[in-house]
């Protein structure tokens, strides 16, 4: 497994140009064309993608149905990318797929194209692996932006999904929200029905045209859709306009406000597929299905009073902020904060909005062994001209956590900015979990 996991790894260093979709297509011809005889919900989006797709396969599952699900990035092993009803695929399967798609990468190159990036590599991998369990559905989340995205090569998709649309990846998608949303939409096929996130009317525009062009069936998506009804210790519990005009009334299992609009996304679409005939959910399906997803890093309470949250870009960074906002004044505590970042984010413009209306009373900047990894110190610079608290620079995510804890007394604690250290945190508590057992 070491193995596998080093090669891959690897793939960054000879493999440095993708191949055009066409060569992909090519390839997975070479495959035998396995997504052709798949019903693939594609999943496209800024944020929200990985949560959107973790509660379509906890409501397919909670139907009966199998469900492979194809998810970006891992937090810990690559593993984690390949779900099958919601678990890790198994290490049998992830060998067998990593040998023939090793296999596939050298017929490739003695047919004159370049081997597969790393991205290109596990897509394939994905397809195999489907083709051999041939689960009813497959969840398919798209790697960067969508146009040009390797997953776009599917032919056939039952649904879309597009979730919601902010300032990402600038340098590839482009400056502006629309311009962002144009490539997201990218993903939309002739005549295949779209369920979209609509909050981003700048987005939301670019959408409706590219969809209206294209003969898509619509289904828009607002804050208008779901009511908050209560909230409870695990979550809120809202009442969510269904596609047929009907309400159902379901408990969100986390607290952070993004979520309300995840699920809401997700619920209208698994309407879409009951109302098209593709596939029947009951509204216990879809109460139950919430209720049991989980999606680990993002706004996961690790320990009492303790959150991870995988917001890594403006948009992310601006709905943690909502939910640290709202809790803060629900419990009158003061904020610590864990938090590292890439360099190719908009750091600066993330760590502003984490220090404006929020009481926070000390930083904790970690460092990474990574080469993308934002300098630790213009970090703490960029806090502390925002910030009269105390801001602490550690070199390593292991020192960075003991003093993080040591210090966040009976307040509320959150580590975010990046997903690369919010994995980095996780796979620190397992191995003190496992510890704990001997």
């Amino acid at each position: 497994m070491n193995t596998i996991e080093e090669y891959l790894n690897n793939i960054p260093m000879w493999a440095d140009r993708k191949n055009s979709l066409s060569d992909i297509r090519r390839c997975l011809e070479m495959l035998g064309n396995p997504d052709d005889s798949m019903r693939i919900i594609h999943v496209a989006g800024t944020n929200g993608k990985g949560s959107v797709c973790a509660y379509l396969t906890a409501m397919l599952c909670e139907a009966g149905f199998s469900v492979g699900t194809f998810i970006s990035p891992h937090l810990e092993t690559t593993r984690e990318r390949f779900l099958f009803d919601g678990e890790m695929v198994d290490e049998v399967l992830y060998e067998e797929a990593f040998d023939r798609v090793k296999a596939l990468s050298e017929q490739m190159m003695e047919e004159g194209l370049n081997p597969p990036t790393y991205f290109e590599f596990l897509f394939y991998m994905c397809m195999v692996m489907n083709e051999r369990r041939r689960p009813d559905f497959l969840i398919l989340e798209t790697g960067l932006g969508g146009r040009l995205d390797v997953t776009n090569v599917i032919r056939h998709p039952v649904l879309t999904v597009l979730t919601s649309i902010s300032m990402d990846h600038m340098q590839y998608l482009g400056n502006t929200l629309a311009e962002i949303a144009s490539e997201k939409a990218g993903i939309l096929k002739p005549g295949v029905p779209a369920v979209y996130d609509a909050s981003c009317r700048e987005g939301a525009a670019v959408i409706e045209r590219r969809a209206n062009s294209l003969g898509c069936p619509l289904y828009a998506v607002n804050h208008e859709d779901y009511t908050l009804l209560e909230r409870g210790l695990d979550g809120p519990r809202i009442s969510i306009r269904t596609v047929d005009g009907g309400q159902v009334v379901v408990s969100v299992p986390s607290q952070a406000e993004y979520q309300m609009i995840n699920v809401t996304v997700a619920v209208r679409a698994v309407g879409v597929l009951r109302r098209r005939g593709i596939a029947w959910l009951s509204p216990d399906d879809v109460i139950r299905g919430i209720r049991h997803s989980y999606w680990p890093g993002r706004m996961e309470e690790v320990l009492p009073g303790v959150w991870l949250d995988g917001a890594h870009n403006e948009g992310g960074v601006a709905a943690l902020a909502d939910t640290i906002k709202r809790m803060q004044k629900e419990t009158g505590k003061d904020v610590s904060l864990m938090f590292g970042a890439m360099s190719d984010k908009a750091h600066e413009v993330m760590i502003r909005r984490l220090c404006e209306g929020i009481r926070i009373s000390r930083v904790t900047i970690a460092g990474m062994d990574n080469a993308r990894y934002a300098d630790t110190d213009q970090l703490a610079e960029e806090f502390r001209a925002g910030l009269d608290c105390p801001v602490t620079v550690c070199r390593t995510v292991e020192e960075a956590w003991e003093e993080f804890l040591k210090h966040r007394g009976d307040g509320l604690a959150f580590c975010a900015g990046s997903l690369y250290l919010v994995g980095a945190v996780r796979s620190l508590l397992n191995e003190e979990n496992e510890h704990d057992q001997f």
